[in-house]
C-alpha cells in the first residue's frame, strides 16, 4: 500500500472513542489518541446500551425460573395422553 491510499485514524473521520470503550481489543492509538479500529463514531454505538463491536463487555442474560402449579400440570399431561 502506498501512502495515498492509507487511512490516518487522525485525519479526520475517526472519532475518538468514549470511557466506555476503555478496554476494548479494537482500541487503537495514533499520536495519543485512541481510536476504534471497527467503527467512525464510537459514542453512537452505544447509545442504545451495549456496543456490539466490544469485546469488553458482554450483556447479561438472566434465567427466570416459572414455578407451576402441580394441578394444572397434572391435568395437561393427562390430555397428551
Amino acid at each position: 500500500m502506498n501512502k495515498e491510499t492509507t487511512v490516518s485514524y487522525s485525519d479526520g473521520r475517526f472519532q475518538p472513542i468514549t470511557e466506555k470503550c476503555d478496554g476494548c481489543g479494537r482500541v487503537v492509538e495514533e499520536e495519543g489518541v485512541q481510536y476504534c479500529k471497527s467503527y467512525l463514531y464510537p459514542e453512537v454505538k452505544w447509545k442504545q446500551g451495549l456496543c456490539n463491536f466490544a469485546t469488553h463487555a458482554k450483556r447479561e442474560i438472566s434465567v427466570v425460573t416459572v414455578r407451576i402449579n402441580p394441578l394444572k400440570a397434572a391435568k395437561r399431561a393427562s390430555k397428551r395422553k
